[in-house]
C-alpha cells in the first residue's frame, strides 16, 4: 500500500480509557511489526503491529498526550491518563507509526509488508510468510 493520495479513506482510534481520539486519512503508506525490546517492553507484547502513515493524515481529535523518548532517535506518545501506547515518531520523520491496536477496527487493515528487528523476535515465533523480514531496522 504505498499511494493514500486522492483516498478520503478515514480510520479512527483511541487509547483505553477513551480520553484520547485520533483520526487518519487515507490508506496507510505501510504496516510492519516490531520485535525490538523498546517495543515489546513498552507495549507488553512480542510482536506489536502498526500501520504508518504521513504525519499531515493524522489528527489528535480529542485528549492529551504524554511522551517518552527510549531513544536518542524518536519519541513514543500514549495516553496521559491511562498509559495506552499510541503512537511512534522518529525526530525530523515526515511519517507517525500507530498501534495498530489502538484503532477501532484493526481489521480494516492489511496484514503486515515486513517485520522488522527479527534478532529480538521471541524464539517460538517465525517468520511470517509472504512477509519480508529485517533483523535490524529496515
Amino acid at each position: 500500500m504505498n499511494d493514500s493520495q486522492g483516498d478520503d479513506t478515514a480510520h479512527q482510534g483511541g487509547c483505553l480509557c477513551g480520553a484520547v481520539r485520533y483520526r487518519t486519512t487515507g490508506k496507510p503508506n505501510d504496516t510492519n511489526i516490531c520485535y525490538c525490546t523498546q517495543c515489546q517492553r513498552q507495549s507488553g507484547a512480542p510482536m506489536p503491529a502498526f500501520a504508518n502513515f504521513d504525519r499531515d493524515k493524522v489528527e489528535l481529535v480529542q485528549g492529551e498526550l504524554g511522551s517518552y523518548r527510549a531513544s536518542g532517535t524518536a519519541s513514543r506518545q500514549f495516553c496521559a491518563n491511562c498509559g495506552s501506547w499510541l503512537f511512534w515518531m522518529q525526530d525530523g520523520g515526515t511519517r507517525i507509526s500507530i498501534t495498530l491496536g489502538s484503532f477501532d477496527d484493526p481489521s480494516d487493515f492489511p496484514a503486515p509488508d515486513y517485520e522488522i528487528w527479527t534478532e529480538h523476535r521471541i524464539k517460538w515465533l517465525s517468520n511470517i510468510p509472504g512477509v519480508e523480514s529485517y533483523p535490524g531496522d529496515n
